[in-house]
């Protein structure tokens, strides 16, 4: 991805450390007291302009959030969305939101193990090559990383408008032995689902009738449990069948 951003973009993310990270390698097992709270951390992998972990953490206050993106520009505009967004609040400052500046290769490098409770992965690059599978972000190298980032209710959340990337994506989880629930191929087929926060493509895409895919892999032990638990009451809940005679 090129991107043509603004003159003087390094030095007017510096001057935003309130919100913004740049050398986020420093606060690896240590950013729940950047946060100064010890409350769960959501992280979004290629956070794009920032909607969606902008949104996310206003709709959320109890949350952490952190964005990761690999472009300064999209640190920037990113920054800029964040700020706009909780402006209405009186807060020049997201409270419970940092944006990093980091390569999604290198995860392990930026966050400690158990550190993270959930990973986003919204409208990743398909990469559509087989060649390139490596690089898709559900290859099972990265699931590896992920696996070790994430704590006991750890959970991978995926959005894509790639059917191929979601049919890949689906063997990797349960090559990996995830378990997986909230599957959806066209998550707004009856009209925008309101319970989902959009990010700038999904906007776009939903505008033009393509369909979302959607799924959640679950990751940590004990989420796993609070998985299974859910799914039984849900079946004690459904109505007996009607004997015959």
């Amino acid at each position: 991805m090129r991107l043509r951003g603004r003159k003087g973009i390094r030095e007017s993310l510096v001057q935003q450390a309130d919100l913004v990270v740049l050398d986020p390698r420093k606060h690896k097992g240590q950013w729940s007291a950047l946060f100064g709270n010890d409350r769960p951390i959501y992280v979004e992998f290629g956070m794009g302009k920032g909607q969606f972990i902008s949104r996310m953490s206003h709709k959320y206050p109890e949350i952490n959030f952190i964005g990761v993106d690999m472009y300064d520009e999209l640190i920037r505009r990113a920054a800029e969305k964040a700020r706009n967004i909780w402006e209405p609040e009186g807060l020049k400052t997201p409270p419970n939101l940092k944006l990093a500046l980091a390569n999604i290769e290198y995860a392990e490098e930026v966050f400690a193990e158990g550190e993270l409770q959930r990973i986003y992965l919204n409208f990743s690059d398909p990469w559509p090559k087989t060649k390139h599978a490596r690089r898709r972000l559900t290859h099972p190298r990265f699931l590896d990383k992920y696996s070790g980032l994430l704590d006991g209710l750890g959970e991978i959340h995926l959005k894509t408008d790639s059917r191929s990337l979601f049919e890949f994506s689906l063997n990797a989880f349960a090559d990996f032995g995830l378990q997986m629930s909230n599957i959806s191929l066209d998550l707004h087929a009856g009209g925008i689902n309101e319970e989902h926060v959009m990010t700038e493509y999904e906007t776009k895409f939903v505008g033009q009738g393509v369909q979302i895919h959607r799924c959640e892999a679950i990751v940590g032990a004990e989420a796993l449990k609070r998985n299974q638990a859910s799914r039984l009451d849900k079946y004690r809940l459904l109505p007996a069948m009607p004997q015959v005679e």
